[in-house]
Formats: structure tokens, sequence, C-alpha cells
């Protein structure tokens, strides 16, 4: 397959940013066409974005990158259509539930459809047909993939591929719209050290046609263009061990926690110069006065306990010789006095109910004796 040249690629202080801080920054790469060009890191470096990135599948926020001349992000989609990715989990995952063939076809239909020039669709279908099966015979010659060595042939599903062959696949799926630029992802991921040296041995071969290969991997091969990215460190979200911890503006420091003291024994005498810290008083909420409800006045109830009043008291006759019965002798019958419970209205003297007296004379008790 006759490979188109391949894209120069440049970058300087390439930085992107994202809402909980930066994702990769600092990235400063020269490559010629035709480079093989190794993105290494950690997981979690910002690897796969700086891959997209350099695609014109996502948006930069600091510096600039230039691809094939045209400069990033102001023309994303001049590098969209002269770049293509591989295998780049969570973009361009296969179809497990598709045979081989069933990808290689759909993946040909798509581009005709809307990579295509529209006169492409004005074709006999022969013409058309024709077209499709060569580029698919070219593209799998190129990644080194023979589709009858496989266990089931072109009906082979693409679940039951080994981990190089579903790379080959992928690969093969991107070189149909002949890119200037392919990237890959993940390229040495669940590989051992053989199947590691033939997957770059492949990448190789690619740029060696004349196309220009982006690969992210966790160790960068000899001869490649390394670009290391790193994790941005963030205060806000990960404080440095040791570091005083943040403080809002204009809050006021805590202080810090005094170590407890000793509890003192009960004998021992406290230390000259030290005064016993108050304790701290709380004082209960006054509660609003209310005027207290009259009760209303209820009958009065005979009080066992209260003294007999004076007038109830008998008054021995001034006259010294006069006698008289016991059993005739003055009864004074006495209504009980009543004590008023507090709180309910009290009767004054005049209130009080008369008194019956009973006095027997003394020429009536010598008649009756």
């Amino acid at each position: 397959m006759d490979s188109p040249h391949g894209a120069a690629v440049k970058a300087a202080d390439f930085g992107m940013k994202g809402p909980r801080g930066w994702v990769f920054r600092g990235v400063d790469v020269e490559a010629a066409p035709g480079s093989l060009i190794a993105v290494e890191g950690p997981s979690g470096s910002g690897r796969t974005c700086l891959l997209l990135a350099l695609t014109g599948r996502m948006k930069p926020t600091a510096g600039h990158a230039e691809v094939d001349g045209h400069r990033l992000p102001k023309k994303m989609g001049a590098v969209r259509r002269l770049s293509a990715l591989g295998p780049v989990p969570g973009v361009t995952d296969l179809d497990p539930s598709l045979t081989v063939a069933e990808q290689l076809r759909e993946r040909a239909l798509l581009q005709r459809r809307y990579d295509g020039p529209v006169r492409a669709l004005l074709r006999p279908r022969g013409e058309r047909v024709a077209g499709t099966a060569r580029r698919i015979d070219e593209a799998l010659a190129a990644v080194g993939l023979d589709v009858e060595a496989l266990p089931k042939g072109a009906r082979t599903s693409v679940r039951d591929l080994e981990r190089l062959e579903e790379l080959r696949l992928s690969l093969a799926l991107a070189l149909m719209s002949q890119p200037r630029l392919v990237a890959v992802d993940d390229t040495d991921l669940k590989l051992s050290d053989a199947e590691r040296a033939e997957a770059w041995a492949l990448l190789r071969s690619l740029a060696d046609r004349g196309t220009t290969v982006l690969a992210v991997c966790s160790e960068a091969p000899e001869g490649a263009v390394v670009v290391r990215t790193a994790a941005a460190p963030d205060p806000s979200a990960r404080p440095v061990p040791g570091a005083a911890p943040a403080v809002a503006a204009g809050a006021d420091p805590e202080p810090a926690a005094a170590p407890a003291a000793p509890a003192a024994d009960a004998d021992t005498d406290p230390e000259p110069g030290s005064e016993p810290e108050p304790e701290p008083t709380t004082k209960p909420d006054p509660e609003p006065a209310t005027d207290p409800e009259p009760e209303p006045a209820t009958e009065s109830e005979p009080n066992t306990e209260s003294e007999p009043d004076s007038e109830s008291e008998p008054k021995p006759d001034s006259d010294p010789e006069s006698t008289t019965d016991p059993a005739i002798e003055s009864t004074t019958v006495a209504a009980p006095a009543t004590a008023a419970r507090p709180g309910s209205a009290s009767l004054t003297k005049g209130d009080r109910k008369p008194k019956t007296r009973t006095t027997v004379r003394k020429g009536t008790s010598d008649a009756l004796a």
C-alpha cells in the first residue's frame, strides 16, 4: 500500500488544564515526518489526553503545537482529517460481537460514506466493491495480520482474538484511511517481553513506510523520540506531607492544641503563682414574666385546727352565789370556723354567720331542781 508522507509534530510548553487541575503541561517535542514518538509515563499522568490533543481530539489550554503545519488548537479539524486512532480504550474499542470480516467491512463502508469524496458514491457498485477489498488487503498486509491463519478465518469473533492480534486488527482499521499520523494507546499493556518486542517492531515498520506513529507506553524502546509525562502536583487536592494546612482567606487560624496537663492529687498544694481557672458558668435564659392568672374563688372548707374564737367562749355569771346544774349548764353551740384557702376571697367579720348561745337562768334551774 502506498503510504502518504508522514506528518511532522512540534510542541512547545504544551499543556491542558481541567476542572481538577493540570492534566499535563510543559510538553516539548519536535519530530520529523515518519518518526516513532513514544509517550512514556506512569498511568494517570495524562498520556492518553496528550495523545488525543496531538491528534485534534481534545483542546489544549496552554502552549501550542503543530501537526503537519496545522497549528493547534486553531486547526483541530484539519489535524483530525490527516490523523487516525488505533487502539484507544474507551474511544475506538472493537465490537466483540462482530467477526473480523464484519469489522473490516463496516469500517470500509463508514469511511466511504463520511470520509471519502462525494464522487466516490457515484461510481458503479462493482468498482466500489473492488476498491474496498483492495484497501482492506493492503491494510492487513501492512500490519502483518493473516486472516486465514485465525482459528475460524475471517469468521473469527473479535472476542476470541489474542492481545497482539487485536492490536494488529485495530491498526489495520486505522490505516484504511491512509493517514499521515497514527496514534496507539497502551502499546505494551498485557504483553509479554516477546510480544512487546514484536509490537514495537510492527510500529517501527509503519514509521519506516513514512507514517508518523505516536504510541503511549510505560517504557519507551530504543531509537524512539521520547516524550515523558508526569502527574502534575495539585496543592489544593494533595497537600504536601508535613506542610501546614491551608487556611481560608479571612479566617483566623486555629491555635494548636496544648498538651493535656497531668491530673493533680487532691492532697498536693498548687504551685505558687498559679491561679485556678474559673469554671465557666452559664446563666439560664430569663423566662418572660407573665401575670399569674387569678384562681376562681372556692367555698371555704372547715378548718379543724384553727383556734376557737374568743366570742364563742361562755361568759361566767356575774353573781357569785348562783349555781348551775352541770347538766343544765349553759352551753354554746358554735359554728366551726372556716379558713379560706390561699388565693380565695377571705370572709370579713361582718360576713360570718351569727352564733347561737343558750343561757339557763338561776330561777329556772331552781324550779327544775
